[in-house]
């Protein structure tokens, strides 16, 4: 087992990609504060897995609101006494809309989940590791859409700078062993494309011969589960300020 002792925080746990890492990381000995809105889903999850080595603890909270994010990390260290990995799972779509056609309400929810909940939810973890001492990890789940148009304006914006947070997060705190990777998934099997609604058709159009390369093969979220628990493993100990693309050779066509 190679995350035994280690307690780990994963955003957007209710389904995909985020639900497969909780069930690798128990099963591999880690303590889990599994994060999302909908309670109901968290507790079957704890449930499935309570005979493993690991423990989940559900908390239903919404990743764009930092109290809520910021008292997850207080609760994993209360029950488990420590914390040690922070995985910002959690994302939404835009339409595809190209810039002329953004509106504001999409550009408020799109970067307050996919940028402004990982800033709090990477403020507080590094907070909590330089207290304890002892290094932390940090893995944010970003995506093949913020090196190419895969989607549209804000979608990609969003993930880039997500990009560029890590990167300065792993550079900054190098020397007190915290590390901070990027993971950028091609196309997968989740619910996320439930949040675009119906897309900017402009935008679609001009997208969508490259969204069809980039799900093809389309990826089981198992694949990201796996690369999270490399990253958040020892066995990558000297790895960090990298962008991983998880994506079936796609970013090399």
């Amino acid at each position: 087992m190679k995350l035994v002792g280690k307690t780990c925080l994963v955003t957007g746990s209710s389904a995909g990609m985020g639900k497969e890492i909780v069930r690798l990381f128990v099963k591999e000995g880690a303590n889990v504060v599994a994060f999302a809105r909908r309670r109901e889903r968290l507790e079957e999850l704890a449930k499935e897995l309570e005979n493993e080595k690991g423990k989940v603890l559900p908390f239903a909270g919404d990743v764009s609101n930092k109290e809520d994010i910021e008292a997850a990390i207080d609760k994993a260290v209360e029950v488990f006494g420590r914390f040690d990995v922070l995985i910002n799972n959690a994302g939404v779509m835009d339409d595809m809309s190209p810039i002329a056609d953004v509106e504001d309400e999409r550009y408020e929810k799109v970067f307050s989940v996919n940028v402004y909940g990982p800033l709090a939810a990477m403020r507080k973890a590094c907070q909590v590791f330089l207290s304890q001492g002892e290094g932390g990890n940090i893995i944010n789940i970003s995506s093949v859409g913020s090196k190419h148009q895969a989607a549209g304006a804000l979608y990609g914006a969003s993930k880039a700078a997500l990009n560029a947070m890590s990167r300065n997060t792993a550079y900054m705190y190098e020397k007190d062993n915290i590390r901070c990777n990027v993971i950028l998934p091609g196309g997968f099997a989740t619910e996320i494309s439930s949040s675009m609604g119906r897309p900017n058709m402009t935008g679609y159009g001009r997208v969508k011969d490259i969204i069809a390369l980039a799900a093809n093969p389309t990826g089981d979220p198992c694949e990201i589960a796996k690369a999270c628990l490399f990253l958040a493993s020892d066995e990558s100990s000297f790895i960090s300020g990298v962008e991983l693309p998880v994506d079936g050779g796609w970013m090399s066509f």
